[in-house]
């Protein structure tokens, strides 16, 4: 920890954003070192503040488990934006800002002169990013749009979930906020892209971060399979719809994830399992054949997997490099000695002394992992430091130091 990365040392961050995006780019900016000062309603705060059980902490600092996973490394001041007070600290805030993140709906800053061209007409140096569910432009721009919305809208569901036609079968969403996940960390590259750019031109930039064009991208092989073979794509369960075999399989005891990717490994797979001659046959002996014949070769498969347990398996293939993997829930996971390797449970210090546990940005720099020292602030916790700052310091307040300590 002494050695944690500060690449965004000097980078100041104002945090308009609330729920899952906006403030999951905001902690990964915090993560990389940049002061972030997250901008909440009086009395209730973030959303998420709100989004339990589970509860961390005592109650005079009780924060939901949904917030703490994405407000690490953050200073909170309560600002109410429709008054004038609120207003004028949000601007001087954001004249010495670099970066500001919010998720308001369309048009609802302009209100205020809070909006990018407000803003970055006081500091033209200012990289403004708006996220919301449908984007700036476009006959949907008003509409509000959580994440699970946007799943639907955005074709993610209609491929996620057992086939059509199986027993109770219907459309999935992921098991996690994906597309608010993914939207951030999308946000966080395109605000140092614009960053990067500043230092030629000395100018900022407004970026519009939709929900929806993130989730249109996240289709990935999917939308170019529509685009260039001219098909719908289907939900196909735990089945891959351009590699074979590449699925989930029952065995003696349980299930495992067989991930093949190759021939080669098809090759060795089929040696593993005492059936070498199937490499071979012409149905079975390339990946397209594969996918072109799955029905007959999927059940075969299915039957050779129920001779072994998943432990048998798993030490089977990872000794001949055949991608696999038994299924953790998420307790399995954490208990995981590679996880544990890698440093992905970590704890945080609150202001009262008390460890708050964290998952870390996956990123190591150098060696180090990039992760803020400071734990998810209580409501309002900077608010007399900064307000007495600006009144003594105008301009902007104090940063905190690289080490993440609060101040």
């Amino acid at each position: 920890m002494d050695r944690r990365p500060t690449p965004l040392q000097g980078i100041r961050v104002l945090d308009l954003s609330r729920v899952l995006a906006g403030p999951w780019a905001g902690q990964l900016l915090a993560d990389y070192g940049a002061d972030v000062i997250k901008v909440e309603r009086p009395g209730a705060g973030d959303d998420t503040r709100a989004w339990g059980p589970p509860w961390w902490g005592e109650p005079a600092e009780r924060m939901s488990a949904y917030y703490l996973c994405t407000n690490r490394g953050k200073r909170s001041i309560a600002v109410d934006i429709a008054s004038d007070e609120g207003r004028g600290l949000v601007r001087t805030l954001a004249g010495e800002a670099d970066v500001l993140i919010e998720n308001y709906k369309v048009g609802q800053l302009a209100r205020y002169g809070l909006d990018a061209a407000s803003l970055r007409a006081l500091n033209p140096g200012l990289v403004y990013c708006s996220i919301t569910g449908f984007g700036q432009t476009g006959p949907d721009a008003q509409r509000a749009g959580y994440d699970f919305a946007i799943q639907a809208a955005g074709g993610l569901m209609s491929i996620t979930g057992e086939a059509k036609g199986t027993p109770g079968s219907e459309p999935q969403k992921v098991g996690v906020a994906v597309v608010d996940v993914m939207t951030g960390v999308y946000a966080v590259t395109s605000i140092l892209a614009a960053l990067h750019e500043r230092h030629r031109t000395g100018l900022g930039a407004h970026i519009d971060m939709a929900l929806l064009d993130v989730a249109v991208a996240m289709l990935a092989n999917q939308a170019s399979n529509h685009l260039v073979g001219g098909v719908t794509p289907q939900r196909l369960g735990n089945a891959h719809p351009n590699i074979v075999p590449y699925q989930v399989f029952a065995t003696h005891d349980g299930h495992i994830v067989l991930a093949v990717g190759n021939d080669a490994q098809f090759a060795k797979f089929c040696q593993l399992a005492g059936q070498p001659e199937l490499a071979l046959d012409a149905r079975f002996a390339t990946n397209a054949a594969r996918v072109a014949h799955r029905v007959e070769l999927v059940p075969l498969i299915a039957g050779w997997m129920l001779a072994r347990t998943t432990g048998d398996w798993a030490a089977l293939l990872d000794a001949r490099d055949v991608p696999c993997a038994p299924i953790h829930d998420i307790a399995q996971v954490f208990e995981s000695p590679q996880v544990q390797a890698r440093g992905m449970h970590a704890s945080l210090m609150s202001a009262s002394g008390r460890t708050v546990p964290t998952v870390p940005a996956p990123a190591i720099i150098d060696g180090a992992r990039a992760m803020s020292r400071g734990a998810p602030p209580k409501l309002d916790e900077h608010g007399v430091i900064l307000r007495a700052l600006l009144q003594t310091k105008p301009g902007w307040p104090a940063r905190t130091p690289a080490t993440g300590d609060r101040s």
